[in-house]
């Protein structure tokens, strides 16, 4: 277990301001609150974030045995293996705790501010993600172009993620000017130990086709390249950009919801389930 960023109690106020700043940075976190117990741990509350490998600690409840036994429960509950809600710790001495689970945003992040990138914006933030937009070009990344977007920043594109926190809610979608940019970029997706939830890039398939031959020479892991939706999107025949953003759009809800990417009325043959029926009898 990492060192405890804040040894003593945590206090409401700073615990949620360290809740916030680690869910800002992509952390997952549970909160942990003493309901019942020796009095002097009642109302102590510890925080518990899982981002880099090992748990991190912040609080404590004096006791390095009843740390431990909280980072345990902890480390369970954003496991999936322990529901939010009040819980029993056993031990000496038995606590009644409250676990609040808490993750980051589901972002979205566009590296490019081109013309598709713009309709991406703005279709990123109807589907509830927060936006950030990436470019080199400092009059091409600016708010008044982009104003559905939380962060717009112009950044070197030879490392475009190194303010930007990656997490396993974080959508990317790569629609820089020139491929190379691109391949950087998805370089430097594949080289983060977080990997994100959706990455997309645009491209040709022999320009795609060249990438992937270039990343498995470099040792890339085959798995992992091969959940990169490239080239980007749904097959819809997009021409426009807003055509390739609404193809890209519907690609990232079908990868949140488990979809099929089958058309509805294909599913549900209301003619041939039904109507065929009552021409037959």
């Amino acid at each position: 277990m990492n060192a405890s960023s804040k040894i003593g109690p945590l206090s409401a106020v700073s615990a949620a301001e360290l809740l916030l700043d680690k869910l800002t940075r992509g952390a997952r976190a549970a909160l942990i609150t003493v309901l019942e117990g020796p009095e002097a741990t009642v109302g102590r509350r510890v925080l518990l974030t899982t981002r880099s490998p090992e748990p991190e600690l912040a609080g404590s409840l004096g006791s390095a045995e009843i740390d431990a036994r909280l980072v345990a429960l902890g480390t369970r509950a954003l496991a999936g293996a322990v529901t939010e809600g009040a819980h029993v710790l056993g031990g000496e001495p038995e606590l009644r705790v409250y676990v609040e689970l808490h993750a980051p945003p589901p972002e979205f992040v566009i590296v490019g501010a081109g013309h598709i990138a713009q309709p991406l914006s703005t279709l990123g933030r109807l589907l509830g993600l927060r936006v950030t937009v990436l470019d080199d070009r400092p009059e091409f990344a600016t708010t008044e172009r982009f104003p559905d977007a939380a962060v717009v920043r112009s950044v070197d594109f030879t490392d475009p993620f190194r303010d930007v926190p990656i997490h396993g809610g974080t959508h990317v979608v790569l629609v820089t000017r020139g491929h190379k940019y691109d391949f950087e970029a998805l370089r430097k997706l594949l080289a983060s130990t977080h990997e994100p939830a959706y990455i997309g890039m645009i491209g040709s398939r022999r320009r795609v086709r060249a990438t992937f031959a270039q990343l498995v020479k470099e040792g890339f892991d085959h798995e992992r390249l091969g959940r990169v939706r490239a080239p980007v999107g749904l097959d819809l025949r997009s021409e426009t950009p807003a055509e390739i953003a609404v193809s890209v759009a519907a690609e990232i809800v079908l990868v949140r919801r488990g979809g099929t990417g089958v058309p509805i009325a294909e599913q549900e043959r209301i003619m041939d389930r039904f109507f065929k029926k009552e021409e037959e009898s």
